[in-house]
């Protein structure tokens, strides 16, 4: 198995697969590598594997010439359904036929390693401590501490050992005027508001949502903002206590959240991937933490953004708690605060 070394040797490749299935914020983390690999390979075509609910955030992507759309949770049931099995099949036997030069593995399990040996690529970069295995399915690999970078660093160092060059962290999504349009369709122009995010894929990462309620009063008394609630169809339960004056639940797509945020005054959420989105465009955001650790999985660059408790047994990453103190002790006016602040960083700018 050769090394990174080969990795900058390699002739221009004509096609190069990205996978990077999801969740919304690990998509969000890997978007840079775009840029660099443009500006390196210009003349090459870009496709990104990815699940439909993370697709928005590729799709009419001006760097990205083709979504591959990877039905995780039905392909993956190709072990023991005979027709998932086909299907499974019929989706390699289609990367295969495209023809990539080479496959860079930013998912690092044994899944998507798996399927970067399937696809015939020739070159399969990935990280040399993946899990799963998965490093014995690459042709190449990076090192890597997942412990002490972020998730934008890692992903980043496979783009510096294909042979790019280092330079601004650059995150570009994809979001046009309809888009727009349909956000100004739903909050008059000229609002000032604040957008909160009080969902999560984890409970023990949720900050309680009564407190999310609590923040509706000041934040419309100090900073003069009026709220609008966001989320999926599945958060409904929690985003019916806030009493926003705009109620966007399941109302929008990736894009038009993109869209939605692009006039924030201020975004408060829990580690949850439309955070992360805020946080790349530079908007004012207050992240509450946990269970997770802001260093590796955090707003990249904005730790000044991240709330969260010292205390021992955090971060833990455990997906169940029987006391969540470290989200349940987390008071309003400690989000606040860290409101006025991020606030009054952009008006100095």
């Amino acid at each position: 198995m050769s090394g990174v070394s080969a990795g900058r040797s390699g002739a221009c490749p004509r096609r190069v697969l990205i996978i990077k299935p999801s969740a919304i914020g690990d998509v969000v983390h890997a978007l840079p590598i775009l840029p660099r690999l443009r500006k390196l390979w210009p003349g090459a075509k870009l496709s990104w594997m990815v699940t439909p609910g993370c697709a928005a955030l590729v799709e009419r992507h001006p760097l990205v010439d083709e979504v591959i759309l990877f039905e995780r949770k039905r392909l993956g049931r190709g072990w023991h359904s005979p027709a998932a099995l086909w299907e499974l099949g019929a989706f390699l036997g289609a990367l295969r036929r495209r023809g990539f030069d080479l496959v860079i593995d930013l998912q690092g399990l044994f899944r998507s390693a798996w399927v970067s040996m399937f696809s015939g690529a020739p070159r399969r970069i990935g990280f040399s401590n993946a899990r799963e295995f998965a490093p014995l399915f690459y042709s190449e690999l990076v090192d890597c501490s997942w412990d002490k970078e972020h998730a934008v660093d890692r992903y980043l160092k496979i783009a510096s050992a294909l042979g790019c060059a280092n330079g601004p962290v650059e995150f570009q999504f994809a979001v046009d005027d309809e888009d727009r349009r349909y956000i100004e369709g739903l909050i008059p122009a000229g609002t000032a508001y604040a957008v909160l995010m009080p969902g999560t894929n984890w409970q023990t990462k949720r900050w309680p949502v009564e407190k999310f309620a609590g923040m509706v009063r000041p934040l419309k008394e100090r900073f003069g903002l009026e709220t609008v609630v966001v989320g999926g169809a599945t958060d409904a339960g929690l985003t019916g206590r806030i009493p926003a004056k705009y109620d966007l639940t399941a109302k929008t797509n990736l894009r038009q959240i993109v869209a939605l945020l692009e006039n924030a005054g201020l975004v408060i959420g829990n580690d949850t991937g439309p955070v992360h989105i805020a946080a790349a465009m530079g908007i004012p955001l207050v992240g509450a933490y946990g269970p997770t650790d802001p260093a590796r999985t955090g707003p990249y660059g904005r730790d000044d953004s991240v709330v969260r408790l010292d205390l021992p047994c955090s971060p833990c990453y455990s997906r169940t708690c029987c006391h969540r103190s470290c989200m349940e002790w987390l008071e309003i006016e400690a989000i606040l605060q860290t409101a006025a602040e991020q606030i009054g960083k952009r008006r100095c700018v």
